[in-house]
């Protein structure tokens, strides 16, 4: 269950990612577009710790 929820996360980001910079580059929604490449981050850093090895 871990391994699946780890997994959804990292597309999550991606898709985050790809759509943060759209909004940036193309359809010049600058604020909404660093928002969700921040919501990114902050995903990509909790599969980061969450998948860190224990003891």
């Amino acid at each position: 269950m871990n391994g699946t929820i780890l997994s959804i996360l990292m597309l999550a980001g991606i898709a985050l990612t790809t759509g943060g910079v759209t909004l940036i580059v193309k359809r010049r929604a600058h604020k909404q577009g660093w928002l969700m490449l921040v919501a990114a981050a902050v995903m990509f850093a909790n599969v980061a710790i969450w998948a860190m090895p224990v003891g």
